[in-house]
């Protein structure tokens, strides 16, 4: 889920020319019994830190929207049950 997230994210800052020196995600996973009382991996909270370069950088909304995108657009994601949240940290 964070590789998929960070690979989608890049693209997405790539196309609209921001330059990255770092993204690191220390991602979180919650394993609990799911409704069928079988062990999952029920929450997974992504916790992207993420260093920009040069002279154009995001706003905070377009950091938002580039999440927002990553997560609705990452194939993983949209392949498990697991309810996933983004927290960017700073």
């Amino acid at each position: 889920l964070s590789s998929c997230h960070m690979l989608t994210f890049l693209a997405v800052a790539c196309k609209k020319k921001f330059v990255l020196d770092e993204y690191v995600d220390e991602a979180v996973g919650h394993m609990e019994k799911n409704e069928n009382g079988k062990m999952a991996i029920t929450k997974v909270t992504l916790k992207p830190k993420i260093k920009f370069s040069g002279e154009k950088q995001p706003t905070p909304e377009e950091l938002d929207e580039m999440h927002h995108f990553a997560h609705t657009e990452c194939f993983i994601a949209n392949s498990v049950k697991t309810e996933i949240t983004v927290e960017p940290q700073t």
